[in-house]
């Protein structure tokens, strides 16, 4: 299987960087592999991190599920070696908070350590890469027949699960890290939408005795923290980007940003009413980008920029998937004839469009229980899952959709989310 080789100025730059300031400690990232001990905290260079190796590039990785038969993958896309480990059926939602992956069930959720993360500081990054690892159950997460389970919302000090009545309980990272789910301390409130970590905060939604849910941001140990009282009807949906978190209400997003040390609110209205079957919920955005998308219905994709707080709706037609990576990229729509069309997002216009690249499309039949695939995005490339083809087709959106590999599998890929980020 091909090899990606994509390592950049910005990579090149950082493993520099790492020579000059930091020696990391060597360890293998097989399923299951113990990695090696390293030096005492008081020798630990910038960067370290124990029991992982810090490398010069975004260690990208897929992590993959199929329901029926639990079988689970994950797949490096920079050796494009498939890790096979523990068995997860009747998955019904796989989420990630970049690092970890959720395998929602009616048993729980079910947490694995990919052993790919990212650690932005703002003016540098690091990439780090360890041994996969299952982390177990989380606790509290069982009894949600055909459900996609509770929100699962994370960075790096804390993971926040918030349950279906609203109940939120904060997880230690420290302890999913040592492999060991811990026992969630509960968050004050009744929360109407996912408690999101941001800026060392929690942010969410709160449920009124009267009226819409507010905005609401709690610090790590549970204090509220001022914010403006800003409402958001029928929240459905939220996303974190380097502006703040979005939450998706009835007539547009709420964003909620850190300023200078206070907490902002602020709504962004479509401009127009549109029927609930229309509305922005299910967003989806390159990690670290600042624009967002989401199906309008079956005919149409909303992309939030968040940076100029716009909403643009591109009238694509039938649509199964979508994703972008901003900045000037494509938007990216998975039509039902299985092939990968490009959008200008500005003119509306379709600038580029693949050969069918799936046969058997799931999902899109009126009675269909099956996942509908996904398309994941990252700085270079984007990922699109073909569950009966068993395989994985990665994707150059920057030169004219171009099938830059296509990496087969033995399991169908029916849930997919991307980790390393």
């Amino acid at each position: 299987m091909p090899v990606r080789g994509n390592v950049t100025a910005e990579a090149s730059a950082l493993l520099a960087l790492a020579l000059l300031t930091a020696g990391c400690a060597d360890g293998r990232d097989d399923a299951g592999s113990a990695p090696p001990a390293g030096p005492p905290a008081s020798a630990a260079p910038h960067g370290y991190v124990e029991g992982a190796r810090e490398e010069a590039e975004q260690q990208s990785r897929l992590l993959l599920n199929d329901p029926r038969t639990g079988d689970t993958r994950v797949l490096d896309l920079i050796t494009g070696k498939a890790h096979e480990v523990p068995r997860t059926p009747g998955t019904t939602a796989l989420t990630t908070d970049g690092r970890f992956g959720h395998l929602h069930g009616a048993d729980g959720t079910r947490v694995l350590d990919t052993g790919a993360w990212t650690v932005d500081h703002g003016d540098h990054v690091h990439y780090y890469r360890a041994a996969i690892r299952d982390v177990g159950r989380l606790p509290g997460t069982s009894g949600d027949p055909g459900g996609t389970g509770p929100h699962v919302r994370g960075d790096t000090a804390v993971t926040v699960v918030t349950h279906r009545d609203g109940r939120a309980g904060i997880h230690r990272r420290a302890d999913l890290e040592a492999g060991d789910p811990g026992t969630p301390r509960p968050l004050p409130g009744t929360h109407a939408a996912a408690v999101v970590p941001y800026a060392e905060h929690l942010l969410t939604l709160t449920a009124a005795a009267e009226g819409a849910p507010r905005a609401a941001v709690y610090d790590r140990g549970g204090e509220r923290v001022p914010v403006p009282d800003v409402r958001c009807e029928e929240p459905r949906g939220d996303a974190v980007t380097r502006r703040g978190a979005v939450f998706g209400c009835a007539d547009g997003a709420l964003l909620i940003r850190a300023d200078d040390g206070t907490f902002t609110a602020e709504k962004i209205p479509y401009g127009t009413r549109v029927p609930e079957g229309e509305r922005a919920a299910d967003f989806r955005h390159r990690a670290g980008g600042d624009t967002l998308t989401a199906p309008a219905g079956d005919r149409a994709v909303w992309v939030l920029d968040v940076t100029e707080r716009a909403w643009t709706r591109v009238e694509t037609g039938p649509v199964v998937a979508a994703n972008t990576a901003g900045e000037g990229s494509p938007l990216l729509v998975l039509g039902p004839d299985g092939a990968l069309h490009g959008y200008d997002i500005a003119t509306g216009e379709r600038v580029a469009r693949t050969e069918p690249l799936l046969e058997d499309v799931p999902g899109t039949a009126p009675d269909a229980t099956a996942p509908r695939p996904v398309i994941e995005v990252d700085r270079s490339r984007a990922y699109l899952n073909d569950p009966a083809g068993r395989r994985v087709h990665e994707i150059d959106y920057n030169d004219g959709l171009r099938v830059a590999r296509t990496l087969g599998l033995d399991m169908a890929p029916a849930l997919m989310v991307e980790t390393g980020r």
